[in-house]
């Protein structure tokens, strides 16, 4: 059977979309495991179904590349945004998604090629993200990690994050991610973001993706980096961000709501035999 595919990126955090408004898809954790592979597949951070949703103008699933169910992911969802402008599902340039994190509303700006997501409110409650700990919230806090104390601030998006303060060039991201992927203080596992101050109002990051691995770039990680520095005083809130990533810049500002803006781009279409 042919399944047609488009592949798509924000920041180099690509995935491999199917237009399930139109046809099903069947089995997709099993075709995330399959298709993600770079070498043997189409390659990717895994897959996103852009569905039928009776509560806004379409529903987002997504599929880590291990086969997991994702809840949110802020570069996925500016795609599916770009995807539905595209190819006329919508005219407007405010559009709701439904997602496991509850409805997000984007901006698209056509003319620019970017789209805003209105991400939502954060939590730092530890039982939110979860984490095991006896504290109410981690911010800056030192905590004993792979075997090694260090400050973390733990943050929600929707999908559970751990933020740290080093810099991300020195670390050895495959062996330390992993490390902090499965520590036994997350009891679902942790996204985690490894991030250094480099200006007035930026930040350079790496990525470790529960379920994928390092990434070129993660939507909901740059908003929690960028919560981490607000909430320690490195910067303030309601002023824009700007978050380095390997594949590209993503812009943050935290404030009642979390505004997440970026570039999506369509890489290419095909079919593929599944």
């Amino acid at each position: 059977m042919l399944q047609k595919f488009t592949k798509m990126e924000g920041a180099g955090n690509d995935y491999i979309y199917f237009d399930c408004l139109r046809e099903d898809l069947c089995e997709p954790e099993k075709l995330a495991v399959k298709l993600s592979d770079r070498h043997k597949g189409i390659g990717g951070d895994g897959i996103v179904l852009i569905c039928k949703s009776r509560a806004a103008d379409a529903k987002m699933r997504m599929f880590n590349a291990d086969g997991s169910e994702g809840k949110m992911c802020g570069n996925a969802i500016r795609c599916v945004g770009k995807y539905l402008y595209d190819h006329g599902y919508v005219s407007k340039t405010d559009i709701q998604v439904e997602t496991l994190s509850g409805i997000k509303q984007l901006k698209l700006f056509p003319e620019k090629g970017t789209v805003r997501v209105d991400m939502g409110k954060y939590s730092l409650k530890a039982e939110d993200i979860p984490v095991r700990t006896a504290l109410e919230r981690i911010v800056d806090q030192p905590v004993s990690i792979a075997g090694k104390m260090r400050r973390i601030t733990c943050v929600s998006m929707g999908n559970p994050h751990c933020v740290v303060f080093t810099d991300p060039d020195t670390i050895d991201i495959e062996k330390i991610g992993p490390l902090f992927e499965n520590d036994q203080i997350f009891p679902e596992r942790i996204n985690t973001e490894f991030v250094k101050k480099i200006g007035e109002r930026a930040l350079k990051m790496r990525v470790w993706e529960r379920g994928s691995g390092e990434t070129l770039a993660c939507g909901t990680g740059a908003c929690a980096a960028a919560v981490a520095a607000v909430e320690r005083g490195v910067f303030p809130r309601n002023e824009d961000i700007l978050v380095q990533l390997r594949g590209g810049e993503l812009t943050v500002n935290v404030g009642d709501t979390i505004y997440l803006t970026g570039e999506a781009k369509t890489v290419f279409s095909g079919e593929i035999e599944i």
